[in-house]
């Protein structure tokens, strides 16, 4: 209450220390509260940007913080003609735009809550954010890193059904929200956005289905990591050894990737890097022996 009243700095990290809590209902309940906040970037549910069309401004064609460019029109976005989900006629984009209310959040935001009623849709425009589940004993999975061009809680919006996960930003993002109401109005009124999305939908149950087969039919921690480094890896240039580097992860984060614990995941890591499949270079984790890599991953 102290927060929403007068943003009392004390009371915040309150809700942010609770919303890391190792206490499940305790640290769902925190994060509600803070995807919820008319202090948090414009993504409560108060009359923020999200109950009224923001005016464009002449702070807007500049640089936002983070390092972020913001485009407050989607029709000029040079993105839209290769996102998965942006990629439509420019009519249907201009009424997609119209729909849509921008914002910029840092790492860490929390856009929804695992079990929270749905509020509409977010449209990744550039960063990376999280989608995660918890377990009652307190126990954080991460599911799935979506990136620019991606729609985030696409299902729970049609159906009217709680988050199935708790979308958190992982790095600085620009994002488009669409409220529920007006997202079903676009669907029923574009068909492109109603293939659009069920593209979309077909897209993530296959990645899930993938994502199950290798989490139950991979055996071993060992080989969990191993998929996980390989499917994080960007290859450079040619397929020499230092061409194959997995995006950085800490421990803790490849931990809740596999499902295990992040002592399990340094052991894991030490043990490779004696085998030299992988070395450090640098934060950089760099893939040596990819074929081996690959075969301890089936």
């Amino acid at each position: 209450m102290e927060w929403e009243r007068s943003e009392e700095p004390s009371a915040g990290w309150e809700l942010l220390a609770a919303a890391q809590s190792s206490h499940s209902e305790t640290r769902s309940h925190a994060r509600a509260l803070l995807s919820n906040s008319r202090h948090l970037g414009g993504i409560g549910l108060a009359e923020t940007p999200y109950a009224r069309k923001r005016q464009p401004r002449a702070e807007d064609e500049m640089k936002a913080p983070y390092g972020l460019d913001i485009i407050e029109d989607c029709c000029e976005c040079p993105e839209c003609e290769s996102s998965s989900f942006c990629a439509f006629s420019p009519l249907t984009l201009e009424s997609l735009s119209k729909a849509s209310h921008k914002s910029v959040l840092p790492a860490g935001a929390i856009l929804f809550v695992e079990g929270q009623t749905p509020r509409g849709v977010f449209i990744v425009c550039s960063g990376k954010v999280n989608l995660s589940t918890t377990s009652r004993e307190g126990k954080i999975l991460i599911l799935k890193t979506a990136g620019p061009g991606e729609a985030l809680g696409l299902s729970a919006t049609l159906s009217g059904v709680t988050y199935e996960t708790t979308a958190e930003t992982a790095t600085p993002c620009h994002l488009n929200f669409v409220d529920r109401k007006q997202f079903l109005e676009l669907v029923e009124s574009h068909s492109e956005i109603g293939l659009h999305t069920a593209q979309c939908l077909s897209r993530d149950y296959q990645s899930a289905y993938r994502d199950i087969h290798h989490l139950v039919l991979t055996r071993s921690s060992a080989g969990k990591l191993a998929r996980l480094l390989l499917s994080q890896s960007v290859r450079e240039g040619d397929e020499s050894e230092a061409s194959c580097k997995p995006t950085p992860m800490t421990h803790e984060e490849m931990a809740m990737r596999i499902g295990a614990s992040r002592e399990t995941v340094t052991r894991l890591l030490t043990r490779l890097r004696r085998k030299r499949l992988i070395r450090l270079d640098g934060p950089m984790l760099v893939i040596k022996d990819r074929t081996a890599l690959e075969a301890l991953a089936v």
